[in-house]
């Protein structure tokens, strides 16, 4: 969401899309490549579905730094709950954890029969259709409500290229953990001999992994000239019980490509990150959910975000005061919890340090819009500024979703060039409905039209501003993206 921010598809920066109007979002794709997905960001409606996948290719004259490959594979991968996302929004009203899922979707579809007493007959399952000695270029995203989900397809390496928009240094893995939220793109080659077809799998991950062996997708690769059905055990998944630092060292193995061309020809390594001076730290520290106000709440510094009614900017432009505040702590203070609209005053053109401290008791996955961050370091314990020294300031990955261990810290660089204000939220999404989120508000204060949008002709009001609304005329404007008619009232967000 280059310089506009009013696109973005969160309540800090859209009202919601009113129940059977239309909205569309028109937003540059410039200076930005690789594989996304969109989904509904109000109430766990994505916990229903509403999601699909973005892709942004090259220009013609920028190389990609591998070959073609033969073919372009979208998965789209989340735990699933039968329950639909009111059902699970009344549990967490009611001070209830959400529990083990019902299972884990492929494309919208259920495991293939790996298993007769795991897996009932009669549930429909995905095949990819590969030919032989061909490679292809698998888009894995997980899109699913609190699951961290182990990757993997039977026989076959997975050489990871690219993710969230960059390319990666090239590595050879045999399964990949992909956390809520994140997407990465890997190119498969088809070098098997096709005795019988291949499984797929994605499997829970940071959990009790015998108790939840049912929460598990499993599709098919069937090669052209593949001579039977998959059969027998999936592909073991890491064996890491005893052994916490696997999944982070797997994590810290993902490096950024710093010769290969992103959007524009320069390579992605010239923006030399690890030289800048840090203007502002900020350590966002995460516990339990719990009850503030007799209601169970999700923190980040001891503040649970309450919805905002009037988006930040609405208000700005329209000189709304009360709003919000900016007044977010830039690290956890010794008082009880609250809740809150408390955002942090970004500075223009600064380059901020932000660390997840994750003392809950799960994986997490923090997003930030608007962004690409320097993801530089991540270990188990709690951050220290000693912990600097151990971070990577040469090839660290930028990506915008990054992953915080329970019971460690993950470390990241952003550079404030973007103004607007954007999100920084939980990406598990019982945690972010709970409050779990706070917002950047950052503004250019000699802004002259160039780097930050105008409000878009069909912006919608709410709130404070509600009555500017022209009931009789939905929001409309030429096709740019797409266009998306809510059957809720709802807001889409990309990542």
């Amino acid at each position: 969401m280059r310089k506009d921010s009013w696109q973005d598809g969160v309540l800090g920066t859209n009202c919601p899309i009113p129940s059977k109007w239309n909205w569309t979002y028109e937003f540059q794709v410039k200076d930005q490549i690789g594989s996304y997905f969109y989904f509904p960001s109000l109430n766990l409606q994505r916990a229903s579905g509403g999601f699909g996948p973005v892709i942004i290719n090259n220009r013609d004259i920028i190389p990609i730094p591998f070959g073609q490959p033969d073919g372009d594979i979208t998965l789209i991968i989340g735990d699933w709950y039968t329950r639909n996302h009111t059902a699970l929004r009344a549990a967490l009203d009611a001070g209830k954890d959400l529990g083990m899922p019902d299972g884990v979707l492929i494309n919208g579809r259920g495991p293939f029969r790996y298993n007769t007493s795991l897996v009932p007959d009669g549930i429909a399952y995905e095949t990819v259709n590969v030919e032989p000695g061909k490679t292809y270029r698998f888009r894995v995203h997980n899109v699913g409500t609190s699951t961290s989900l182990n990757f993997r397809i039977q026989n076959h390496n997975l050489l990871l290229v690219e993710t969230e928009g960059h390319y990666t240094v090239q590595q050879n893995y045999t399964s990949l953990d992909i956390h809520i939220g994140q997407s990465y793109s890997f190119l498969v080659t088809m070098d098997q001999n096709a005795s019988s077809d291949y499984y797929i799998a994605a499997s829970a991950r940071f959990v009790n992994e015998s108790l939840w062996q049912r929460v598990t997708g499993v599709a098919i690769l069937h090669y052209s000239n593949s001579k039977g059905p998959a059969s027998g055990p999936l592909p073991d998944p890491p064996n890491d019980v005893y052994d916490k630092t696997l999944s982070m060292n797997q994590a810290k193995s993902i490096r950024l490509n710093v010769t290969a061309s992103g959007a524009r020809p320069n390579p992605q390594g010239s923006f030399h990150y690890g030289s800048i001076n840090v203007t502002d730290t900020y350590l966002l520290k995460t516990v339990p959910p719990l009850r503030i106000g007799g209601k169970l709440r999700a923190t980040l510094n001891g503040i649970s975000f309450q919805n905002l009614t009037t988006p930040v900017r609405l208000a700005d432009q329209h000189k709304v005061k009360g709003v919000y505040k900016l007044d977010f702590p830039s690290k956890p203070l010794d008082r009880p919890p609250k809740t809150d609209i408390s955002l942090i005053n970004g500075t223009y053109k600064g380059f901020i340090e932000v660390v997840f401290q994750n003392n809950d008791t799960i994986m997490q996955s923090f997003h930030v819009d608007g962004y690409s961050c320097f993801l530089v370091g991540m270990d188990y314990g709690d951050w220290t500024e000693n912990s600097r020294g151990s971070y990577n300031r040469w090839d660290a990955i930028s990506r915008a979703t990054i992953q915080v261990y329970p019971g460690a810290w993950t470390a990241i660089f952003i550079s404030l060039d973007n103004p607007g204000v954007w999100n920084i939220r939980a990406e598990n999404l019982d945690r972010w409905y709970l409050g779990q989120e706070t917002y950047m508000r950052i503004v250019n204060p000699e802004e002259n039209g160039k780097t930050e949008m105008t409000p878009p002709d069909n912006v919608l009001y709410c709130g404070a501003l509600e009555e500017l609304q022209n009931p009789l005329i939905p929001g409309k404007r030429r096709l740019f993206l797409t266009v998306l008619t809510a059957l809720l009232a709802s807001s889409l967000v990309f990542c």
